[in-house]
């Protein structure tokens, strides 16, 4: 997460033109990571998600969030798991598999444990996302 969002002049380049990037001579031995996605092409986008709970003050169960592309397509992804608290935020980098510009919508889920009241209700206060390569929400 340090080099969460890209810095202003872009994201490192691999491959061909990673020559491009003008920062590649400032530090010596820099490691770099890549994130792939489980099916073709492979691709995935970093994304910080912060989510803000409103509802029962505390419970058991399990956050997601679901991102639909503009093609029908959608990914789910679990944000949070066990005890639950609205008092909380919950911060998470994802590397999403949907495209940031191709994003439709994004769906928040929770699934209550069996043993959750039956009236118990969970919502989401606020979703903010930032996406890693221009910082934008």
């Amino acid at each position: 997460g340090e080099c969460f969002p890209c810095p202003q002049e872009g994201c490192p380049m691999m491959g061909h033109y990673a020559d491009r990037f003008p920062d590649k001579f400032k530090r010596v031995n820099q490691k770099y990571f890549l994130n792939t996605a489980a099916d073709p092409p492979f691709t995935s986008w970093r994304q910080k998600v912060f989510i803000k709970l409103s509802g029962v003050k505390k419970m058991r169960g399990d956050i997601n969030l679901i991102f639909h592309d503009t093609e029908g397509n959608k990914k789910e992804y679990e944000i949070a798991s066990g005890a639950l608290s609205e008092d909380q935020v919950y911060t998470k980098y994802l590397d999403v598999e949907i495209n940031p510009k191709n994003t439709a919508k994004v769906e928040f889920l929770w699934n209550k444990t069996l043993f959750t009241l039956l009236w118990a209700r969970l919502g989401a206060e606020t979703v903010n996302i930032i996406h890693g390569e221009d910082g934008r929400r």
